[in-house]
């Protein structure tokens, strides 16, 4: 299955990090980015689902509409689904740039939508 981390110049800068899941994207947002280092934990704001498609763009998004600004793919490549129940996701990710075991964990804490995504293990 394959992933895509997009960086996105908008109002604020972030990172969109979407899985292919169930025939969809599943999107969120990463404000501060990715954690580098084992244990490292970043939030992450689970966003709309988009479709597939939306995994390829770059480009800008007019003003005016939602996301306005620009949009560049940071990473891609495939994952391996390790485990995933409603409060956990466990990924093997294998881009260019991101290697390893990351965990999304629901972060009620932080709000409706939050998680913690955390690098586990390089390899």
């Amino acid at each position: 299955m394959k992933f895509v981390v997009q960086e996105h110049f908008a109002r604020t800068h972030h990172y969109d990090f979407r899985l292919e899941m169930d025939g969809i994207a599943k999107s969120w947002a990463v404000p501060k980015g990715f954690p580098a280092k084992r244990g490292e934990r970043r939030l992450a704001i689970q966003v709309e689902d988009h479709d597939i498609d939306y995994m390829d763009f770059e480009g800008e998004i007019p003003e005016g509409l939602y996301g306005a600004g620009r949009v560049r793919i940071w990473d891609k490549g495939e994952y391996e689904l390790l485990k995933r129940t409603e409060t956990e996701i466990k990924i093997r990710l294998l881009g260019k740039k991101l290697k390893g075991v990351y965990i999304l964990i629901r972060f009620p804490k932080g709000g409706e939508n939050a998680w913690l995504l955390i690098l586990t293990g390089l390899k």
